[in-house]
């Protein structure tokens, strides 16, 4: 029975193999033709998966909101308002060599924050990020130089506003801080008192960076007239960005003494002052600072370019309102006009001096004198140099010199206006 039972099991086996081997090598074929297909679809998959993402790029660029989500204040303030203790952030403030404002932050104990200035330690920056030094040397010293709460922070956390120096102490070529404080010292300004008020002008873009608040994208709105200190959706376009940065500015204690939308649409006004000597500038350079912060948090671009929109719009300038002791006493309308005599004698000097691309704005219309002449008058806003009516009523007060384009560095301008209406 064991033989009988064995026989046909090895009969049986010995007949199947040939079907076996068969069976074995069309699944080694296959496997081979599935690798070579599979190595083929690796050689030629890479590139396609680079187009498609390339492709993806092109027509789904990422979006200017990206991270929006995660910056929701609400979510935000759950960490602003925990206690700092015994320590302050103190966010240091400097301009670089396009003149804007950056800034870096440092830990600073709360006791130290409160002292003066002068007891505020100096630190340093990256100046070849910057455009103010070359990567072999790049170290630039930032120097405290004036204080102010912190408006984003709140708390006794400070703005610290800075001059930049470079390792031996110098002021760098690009800090127009250091020579306005020596003509200010140079001309007396501790006896001469020269008040200053800036009005800032700028103007709000939609994050494309080309479409003014307001306007249709690629077109154009109705004509200027309704839109100067205008009030109501179809003619007020940014008003939030004006009261956060008012309210942000006296917070800080700046001193603000208005705001206001201006002729074209979009486009908005600050002053600052009256402030005395180099502490126009300080304040100003500040609040620019807050002001590209609120823009910062309320998803907008501000631009103080001298013409922002070509054609038929107002440009956006800087007018200086500017004052001495001699203007402002009995009888100093006299003086007022002498200084507007000795502007004209160095009008090509005050330009050069008055920001780029004034050219584009100072072109004789929309409320400006024409680049190339110098003229002072009685309340006209057509003139280089305008006295206000209640100056020459009254006999005395200030001038306001209208040249000086919005981007216009604020230390040049106040210490060279200084200069010429004090000189002998």
């Amino acid at each position: 029975c064991h033989m009988t039972t064995n026989k046909p099991r090895h009969s049986s086996s010995v007949q199947r193999r040939p079907t076996f081997t068969t069976s074995f090598a069309l699944t080694t074929m296959k496997l081979a033709i599935a690798l070579l297909i599979a190595s083929a679809h690796a050689l030629v998959a890479p590139s396609r998966r680079q187009h498609q993402g390339t492709a993806l790029r092109a027509t789904a660029p990422l979006s200017q909101q990206t991270g929006f989500s995660s910056m929701d204040t609400a979510v935000l303030d759950r960490y602003m308002s925990l206690d700092t203790g015994d320590n302050v952030q103190a966010e240091y403030v400097f301009v670089d060599a396009d003149r804007t404002a950056r800034s870096k932050c440092r830990t600073l104990p709360k006791a130290k924050a409160k002292g003066a200035v002068t007891s505020l330690p100096k630190w340093t920056y990256d100046g070849s990020s910057t455009g103010q030094a070359p990567g072999d040397d790049s170290e630039v010293i930032i120097v405290p130089r004036a204080v102010y709460k912190d408006p984003f922070r709140g708390g006794d956390h400070i703005l610290v506003l800075c001059d930049t120096e470079d390792p031996e102490g110098n002021p760098l070529p690009t800090n127009s801080r250091a020579p306005a404080v020596v003509k200010f010292d140079a001309g007396d300004a501790k006896k001469q008192q020269p008040w200053y008020g800036l009005e800032q002008e700028y103007t709000l873009f939609n994050l494309d960076g080309t479409t003014p608040l307001g306007w249709p994208v690629g077109g154009f709105p109705k004509p200027q007239g309704p839109y100067y200190c205008g009030a109501g959706a179809d003619k007020s376009f940014g008003r939030a960005v004006s009261e956060a940065h008012y309210r942000a500015c006296l917070y800080a204690g700046l001193t603000v003494s208005g705001t206001n939308a201006e002729v074209m649409p979009g486009q908005w006004e600050y002053q600052i002052g009256p402030v005395v000597g180099i502490d126009a500038a300080d304040q100003l350079t500040i609040s620019r600072y807050i002001l590209d912060r609120v823009c910062e948090d309320l998803g907008v671009i501000v631009s103080i370019e001298p013409k922002p929109i070509e054609g038929d719009w107002n440009g956006a300038g800087m007018h200086i309102n500017f004052s001495t002791e001699d203007t402002r006493k009995a009888g100093g309308l006299a003086a007022i006009e002498a200084m507007c005599e000795k502007l004209g004698t160095k009008h090509d000097v005050h330009i050069a001096a008055y920001g780029e691309g004034n050219e584009k704005r100072l072109t004789g219309a929309c409320e400006t004198a024409d680049i190339n002449t110098f003229s002072y008058g009685v309340a006209d806003r057509g003139c280089s140099v305008r006295i206000p009516r209640d100056t020459a009523a009254e006999g005395c007060g200030y001038l306001e010199d209208r040249r000086p384009a919005s981007n216009v560095d604020p230390y040049l301008a106040t210490a060279l206006l200084f200069e010429t209406c004090t000189s002998a």
